[in-house]
């Protein structure tokens, strides 16, 4: 048990530090609430954790012997994270027309974290670091799927939590305003890391 301790205080400061999927998290459970915003956290936890125990299973070994490959998941990754940002950032209140009606579904929330570079940054870095903590590749990807999975799932529930709050404190359309703008702008500035 000792020594998957580390594993598991990277694996919980990576998915509970600010990013794409927890400012996503957030922005939904300002708009949409808990319960509706639940999807989206699993589809994104679920993603997380395949994408863990794909890198174990060795995709990440093949990200890091072809760099035009990583190059291009890291540019369409920021593009869609950007264009994320930009509607969250123009939307209004959540009875505005111009904003989202429905929050993201499982399957969107499951494709966005595949496309969000801070996912593979994570993950490829955990199968590298961690690979001696299992006997072959199977376990190894069973281990970091767990791990990034639950982990995920915690995270993503906290910040929502914290946009759930966020959504009672604000009542008027510029107190949405703000809050939008600032959630595009952090989502927009957590692709700026993984240029790095």
């Amino acid at each position: 048990m000792t020594s998957i301790l580390p594993l598991l205080l990277f694996v919980a400061v990576a998915t509970a530090t600010p990013g794409g999927a927890t400012t996503l998290a957030t922005a939904s459970g300002a708009r949409f609430g808990f319960v509706r915003s639940i999807p989206l956290m699993l589809g994104i936890a679920l993603g997380l954790a395949l994408l863990a125990a794909l890198a174990a299973l060795g995709l990440g070994g093949l990200l890091l012997a072809l760099p035009s490959l990583q190059t291009a998941v890291k540019a369409l990754g920021s593009a869609y994270l950007l264009w994320l940002a930009w509607r969250i950032a123009r939307s209004g209140p959540p009875n505005a027309g111009n904003s989202p009606a429905h929050p993201v579904t499982l399957v969107n929330g499951f494709l966005l974290l595949w496309l969000n570079p801070k996912g593979w940054a994570m993950t490829v870095g955990a199968a590298a670091s961690f690979a001696l903590l299992a006997n072959n590749p199977n376990r190894l990807a069973m281990l970091l799927g767990a791990a990034f999975g639950v982990a995920a799932c915690a995270s993503l529930a906290l910040w929502c939590a914290l946009g759930v709050l966020l959504g009672r404190l604000f009542r008027t359309p510029s107190h949405w305003r703000v809050l939008n703008l600032a959630m595009g702008v952090l989502l927009a500035a957590s692709v700026i890391p993984t240029w790095r």
